[in-house]
Parts: structure tokens; C-alpha cells; sequence
């Protein structure tokens, strides 16, 4: 009776050893948050550019990982989609006109990028890619799908370009600075022509060039002033906004005439 009494408490010892372990090993992954000090931004006509702040923090981060700064950040504010015209100008008998054309559709009107280091330094070509992370990574989709690729694929390129030379798609590398192990805050730049509309703020944590997590946050961008209240009357009162157009348009030229009249 001695011999299966200890066989069985010694069965039992081993199993409690057992989820013990078990326990032990299941650690919570590690996860990402960001916090916006504002769901809206309201700018106005005389609006220059700014830089956006946005704070962050790192759930469950392992304290060896975070000690030896291998935890990476990218945030990413992304305009809203627009369909977008890419037109080529061409020299004809003197004079420039458009003589071909791609429509893309679902274009992000912007796309300021922040990182903690060099791209080459965060993960591969191919991660990024997966991820659509990154200018050169964003999917330009052209209305019509049949298409010359080698056409559409210039179109792109020049689309880019273009949003590249007004400051709307940006990288700012070492925009995301950690605060401390596991606080971050991200510098993104907002151009003095910034859409408005809803702007959506990615967070993408890595570990060790590892793709881990993501996360989002909404943010408006909205007009103030006086502009955005002739834009809301516009809207809201079309018509009254219509015969108040005309009435100005005769006031002026009215007015007009009796400045410049000769008698």
C-alpha cells in the first residue's frame, strides 16, 4: 500500500511542477498603443505647417529586449483616399498640353512617416512590403486595371514625385524617440496644404526586425475661420450662398464701372 501511495504523490509533484513551468512560459505578447492629444485639428487660412506629437507606449515589452534597444517603432499618419488624375504634358506646335493621362483611385492625399532609425536598420525590403509600409511601398491602384504597366507604372512614379515636392508624403527618420523603456513619442509633419478630412495614425511595433503589432487611432483635420464658415454656408444653404454670389458679382461690377467710369 506504501509503494502506490508514494507513486501516486510523486505523479502528483511532477504534474504540479509541470503547469507551474507551463505557466511560467506563457507570457503575455507584447502589444503597442498610441495616444492622440486631440482627435482634431483645425487649421486656418493662413496655416504654414506644424509638426504632430503623437505618444505611445509598450505593453508587456520584455526588459532585456528593451535594455539592449531592440524594440523598433514606425507611426504613420495617413491622409484620406482620393481618387487622383496624373496628366503628361507635351510640346505641340509650340505649346504645352496634356496628352495622356492615369486615373488612380483610393490615393492617400498624404503620408508622413517617423521611425526610430534607418529603415535598413528596422527590418527587410520585404517586411515592409508585406506591411505596405513606407512611401515607396504605398499601393497605387489605377482606375483601369488594363492599362500599359509600364505606363501606369511611370504615372505612379511621377504621382509620388509629385506628392514627394509638396512636402505631403515625408520620413522622418529618428521621428519616434523612446521616453523610456517603454514609453515612446512620434513628430509627424503636417504640410501648410494638408487635406482635410479623417487622417488615420498607425503605430507598427518590431522586435529584432520582427513584425509584432499594430495599432490605430482616427484623427481629423478640419478648416477654421472665416473659410470654414463660408464652406459650411455653402453647403448648408446652397441656394442663399448662389444669390449671394450673384448679388456680389453685380455689387462689384457696379461698383467697377463707377470707379473707372469716364465722363
Amino acid at each position: 500500500m506504501l509503494l502506490p501511495r508514494l507513486a501516486l504523490l510523486a505523479a502528483l509533484s511532477l504534474a504540479t511542477i509541470g503547469q507551474g513551468a507551463a505557466q511560467q512560459e506563457e507570457v503575455p505578447p507584447e502589444g503597442i498603443q498610441i495616444g492622440l492629444s486631440t482627435d482634431s485639428v483645425a487649421i486656418t487660412s493662413d496655416f504654414a505647417g506644424t509638426n504632430l506629437t503623437i505618444f505611445g507606449a509598450l505593453d508587456n515589452a520584455d526588459p532585456l529586449v528593451s535594455r539592449q534597444g531592440r524594440y523598433d517603432v514606425i507611426v504613420v499618419l495617413e491622409g484620406p483616399p482620393r481618387t487622383t488624375v496624373v496628366r503628361k504634358k507635351t510640346r505641340v506646335l509650340g505649346m504645352w498640353i496634356n496628352t495622356d493621362s492615369v486615373v488612380f483611385k483610393d490615393v492617400p492625399a498624404s503620408y508622413s512617416v517617423a521611425m526610430t532609425r534607418q529603415p535598413q536598420d528596422i527590418t527587410d525590403p520585404g517586411s515592409y512590403g508585406r506591411l505596405a509600409l513606407r512611401v515607396d511601398n504605398i499601393h497605387l491602384q489605377p482606375l483601369d486595371a488594363d492599362g500599359n504597366p509600364r505606363t501606369i507604372e511611370e504615372f505612379a512614379a511621377a504621382l509620388v514625385e509629385r506628392k514627394e515636392a509638396a512636402d505631403l508624403y515625408v520620413e522622418n527618420v529618428g521621428g519616434v524617440q523612446f521616453l523610456s523603456r517603454t514609453l515612446f513619442r512620434a513628430t509627424l509633419y503636417l504640410a501648410p496644404h494638408v487635406p482635410v478630412g479623417t487622417h488615420n495614425a498607425r503605430a507598427f511595433l518590431f522586435r529584432n526586425g520582427v513584425f509584432l503589432r499594430e495599432t490605430s487611432a482616427p484623427l481629423t483635420i478640419r478648416k477654421a475661420g472665416m473659410e470654414q464658415r463660408i464652406f459650411e454656408f455653402a453647403h448648408r444653404q446652397s441656394l442663399l450662398y448662389g444669390l449671394s454670389a450673384v448679388l456680389l458679382a453685380i455689387a462689384t461690377g457696379w461698383l467697377g464701372r463707377l470707379v473707372f467710369r469716364r465722363d
